[in-house]
């Protein structure tokens, strides 16, 4: 991969866009390389890059099916169990806890216990 053509913040040339700006308008880079980068300068710090990727390359986002749906689901479904409870804690578990709250904190008083909550 050659040198990439590198713009300040806010000065990239029409025709370009990032993710998110893709994901906008409904697109996708679809395979093709990064076509150039944006530079914001910070003071005593390394830049900020954002990678650019040519608009006419782009390809629509691929539609949901029913397949894709439920294996979502599943996986939002399962990120909501406690491993420890067993229980739907109506929440996506924090990963830096591994367990829901009540499990993570425990009563003082021993009231709780390890049984499921809801």
């Amino acid at each position: 991969m050659g040198a990439l053509p590198v713009f300040r913040w806010r000065l990239a040339p029409d025709g370009y866009a990032t993710r998110r700006q893709l994901r906008a308008r409904g697109l996708r880079p679809g395979g093709q390389c990064v076509a150039a980068q944006l530079e914001r300068p910070r003071h005593r710090r390394e830049p900020l890059i954002a990678y650019l990727y040519r608009l006419d390359l782009a390809k629509p986002v691929r539609p949901m099916t029913p397949g894709r749906w439920a294996a979502l689901a599943k996986a939002n479904a399962a990120r909501r169990i406690c491993p420890q409870c067993r229980a739907d804690a109506g929440y996506v578990i924090p990963t830096s806890l591994g367990t829901c709250v009540p499990c993570a904190y425990p009563d003082p008083d021993g009231s709780e216990g390890n049984t499921p909550h809801g």
